[in-house]
């Protein structure tokens, strides 16, 4: 019976853990290239998807900066030494960290414009290769 009680008390703990992951708020840092920060932002870390926060990036990027993305696609966010995909939200995207404060999160940005993304056509700028054969005779 002792054990009934207990598996009812870790179920209980378990399902309060989980409704409070679901509203969650947590503070969201974007660190620069250069150092210096944007944010911090408070969202809700399981309705806030990566794509949401990639867009306020953008919105919210520093004018004086001497690269500046002009699409959300040509950011990359790095959370735990790892690139986040756009379709998950902040709640799956986070290392767990034990029993440590975890209401502040910092991502860095990585700016990849879309230019250099597309790689130049090798083989229009090569000329047409010549096949030689040769053969020794001894």
């Amino acid at each position: 019976m002792a054990e009934s009680e207990e598996a009812k008390v870790e179920g209980t703990d378990e399902e309060e853990r989980a409704g409070a992951e679901e509203e969650e708020e947590v503070d969201v840092k974007f660190r620069l290239f250069d150092g210096s920060d944007i944010g911090p932002v408070r969202c809700n870390a399981a309705t806030t998807i990566v794509a949401a926060l990639k867009d306020r990036v953008v919105a919210d990027w520093p004018k004086d900066k001497s690269i500046v993305p002009k699409t959300a696609n040509d950011v990359k966010l790095i959370s735990g030494g790892k690139i986040l995909e756009n379709d998950k939200n902040i709640a799956q995207c986070r290392a767990p960290f034990g029993d440590l404060p975890s209401t502040a999160i910092t991502m860095h940005v990585v700016v990849q414009p879309s230019s250099a993304k597309s790689k130049p056509d090798k083989k229009a700028n090569k000329l047409p290769k010549t096949t030689r054969c040769s053969c020794t005779i001894l």
